[in-house]
Order: C-alpha cells, then sequence, then structure tokens
C-alpha cells in the first residue's frame, strides 16, 4: 500500500507552524525556543516572493497602477524560473501550473522556465578556442571573464547599438531541450552564422547572440502566457544573471518591458524574511510585507528605438526550431 508523506495538515506560505521553534532546535541553531517558524517555500519561488511585491512609486512605470498580476518574476541563474500570478486559475500549455497560494497566498501560481541559462552562457564561452585568451586578458585586468566581454563588446561596435552586431548570427538555445513553452526535451541547440575566424572578437559576439537567445525564450514564455490569459508589463529579475547589466538590457530589449532590478541583490534570503516576518506577526499578509521588505534598486528600460531589429531576429529565432523540427521528420522519413 502506498504511504502518505506528511500530515494532512496545508498551510499557506509565512503561516506560523505549531509553537514555534522547539527546545531541542533552538539549541542546535543557538536561537531562543519558541522563535517563530514559517511555512517555507522553495528556493525559486522565495525569489520570486522577494521581489513581485515591491513598491514602484516614483518610478515611472505602468505597473504602479496596474494589479501585482501584471509583474513577471524570473529568477535566472543556472536556468530560469518566470513565475507569474492570476486572481483566477490560467492554464498555459507548456507552462506548470496553476497551484493555489504556491507562492503568494490567495493567487494561482504559474512557472515557466528555461532548462540551462547561465550554465548555456559558460559553455558557449569556456568551449571557444578564444577562451584562453579571455581568462588571461580578464585576469590583467582584475575582471570577470563577463565584465571584460561586455566591454569589449562595447569597444568593438562602434557608433551601433551593441545588440546590433548579432545580425548575421543567431542562437536557439535549447541545449539541454525545451522545457517551456514548447516543453520537448528532444530539442537541441542551434548556431546559424559561424565563420572560420576565432578570435576574441568572435567570442564576445557568440556570448552576445547567446544571452540574445535567451532573452528570445523569455519573450516566447510571455507571449504563451500572455495568449492562455496573463496580461505582463513589467519584468523583475533576481538572481545571478541579473547581476550582468548585458543580461538585463537584452531581456528590456527584446522584450520591449522595463526590467526592475532589487535593492537586495539576494531576493530568495528576501523572501524567506517576508515569510518570517508574517509568522513572527510583524505584518497582517504576505503582500504587505512584500509591499515593505521589497525595494527597487534600478529600473532598465527598453531601447525601443532597436524594436524593429529585435522583432526581425525574433522571427529568425522562431524560424530556428521550426526548421529543426522539419530536420528530424525528414531523417525519421522513409
Amino acid at each position: 500500500m502506498p504511504r502518505q508523506i506528511g500530515g494532512n495538515q496545508v498551510l499557506p506560505p509565512g503561516a506560523s507552524l505549531g509553537n514555534g521553534l522547539t527546545p531541542e532546535a533552538a539549541k542546535d541553531l543557538g536561537l531562543p525556543a519558541g522563535v517563530a517558524v514559517a511555512a517555507s517555500l522553495i528556493d525559486a519561488h522565495a525569489g520570486g516572493l522577494g521581489v513581485i511585491g515591491a513598491d514602484v512609486r516614483g518610478h515611472g512605470l505602468s505597473c504602479e497602477g496596474q494589479p501585482v498580476t501584471s509583474r513577471l518574476a524570473v529568477i535566472c541563474g543556472t536556468s530560469s524560473c518566470h513565475m507569474g500570478i492570476s486572481r483566477d486559475p490560467i492554464f498555459v500549455p507548456g507552462v506548470w501550473g496553476p497551484y493555489f497560494s504556491a507562492m503568494v497566498p490567495g493567487f494561482w501560481l504559474n512557472e515557466g522556465g528555461q532548462s540551462v541559462t547561465g550554465k548555456l552562457i559558460d559553455h558557449m564561452v569556456q568551449g571557444h578556442a578564444a577562451f584562453p585568451e579571455l581568462q588571461a586578458k580578464a585576469a590583467a585586468r582584475c575582471q570577470s571573464v563577463y565584465a571584460y566581454l561586455n566591454s569589449h563588446l562595447d569597444l568593438i561596435k562602434k557608433a551601433q547599438p551593441v545588440g546590433f552586431l548579432t545580425v548575421d548570427l543567431h542562437v536557439w538555445p535549447d541545449f539541454h531541450g525545451n522545457r517551456s513553452p514548447l516543453a520537448d526535451l528532444t530539442l537541441k541547440g542551434m548556431v546559424t552564422g559561424l565563420k572560420l575566424s576565432q578570435d576574441l572578437d568572435d567570442l564576445a559576439i557568440l556570448y552576445l547572440a547567446t544571452v540574445q537567445a535567451i532573452a528570445f525564450g523569455t519573450r516566447l514564455i510571455i507571449e504563451a502566457m500572455e495568449a492562455a490569459g496573463h496580461s505582463v508589463s513589467t519584468l523583475f529579475l533576481c538572481g545571478g544573471l541579473s547581476k550582468n547589466p548585458l543580461f538585463v538590457q537584452m531581456h528590456a530589449d527584446i522584450t520591449g518591458m522595463p526590467v526592475i532590478l532589487s535593492q537586495e541583490v539576494e531576493s530568495v534570503l528576501v523572501g524567506a524574511a517576508i515569510l518570517g516576518a508574517c509568522a513572527s506577526g510583524d505584518f497582517a499578509s504576505v503582500q504587505e510585507a512584500m509591499a515593505k521588505m521589497s525595494k527597487v534598486g534600478k529600473v532598465v528600460f527598453p531601447r525601443l528605438e532597436d524594436k524593429r531589429y529585435y522583432d526581425k531576429k525574433y522571427k529568425v529565432f522562431l524560424k530556428l526550431v521550426e526548421h529543426q523540427k522539419e530536420y528530424a521528420a525528414i531523417m525519421k522519413g522513409d
């Protein structure tokens, strides 16, 4: 007979558990017994909670006058999660959920995702022939390889916007299959526009094209969510990749939406603190705690003058997966 895991009492995030910290646990942790213990969240959901409810007044954002359901939290690191909430359940093909009160109590959660993002960028950069040269030059400047690549792109772009350097280079980023919105684990990565040269310029442009491909993947997820009934106007980014200004700007430019970065870069910890503050009774609700404890650090607006260029690249992006499926069908045929 199958055995039930856990009890049958379900509590929302931030609810106070039992009588607080037990004497035994308090002794192990060096804390007073009875300290409030909150019903917790998984890390990505805590990160979403830590950013999505921030008070955005005074930044000229359209979401200031819109409900919290107009916001999409993107937790981006080794992989990425895209979390949107709604008052009523919305079923989005290829996107997980809806889950009731899974992140913000009283709201339904949809969670899209990309299987590899930060890991893909590392893979593309570290596997390039010019990577040893990049390492040496970055070390000489006491920079990370990505800070060096960003500055190198600014150097070689000349008078054009940096994103235009990839006019002939396009990437489909599903080197580990597609989680959302295609939900196809058989898909592979694609790169079109390669040349014989393998110098530092080529590495920088391939890095840029990979970052753009990840942002185009986010755009594809947003379009699927909106087609199903979500209405998204603003992105809230957190996680390791949100510390990369190129990654953030490309997401703004390619989605056409402003990107909000939290004042506290470790948004997962903010989310956990919000839950604790609710369990301790400092706030009456998670929504109140989010508004008080989540702070806007920076707003990155899209370069709307570049919209036509990114719309064209997005068409190429969609053609890549269309062609990949055609190739697979040819190889499976007689």
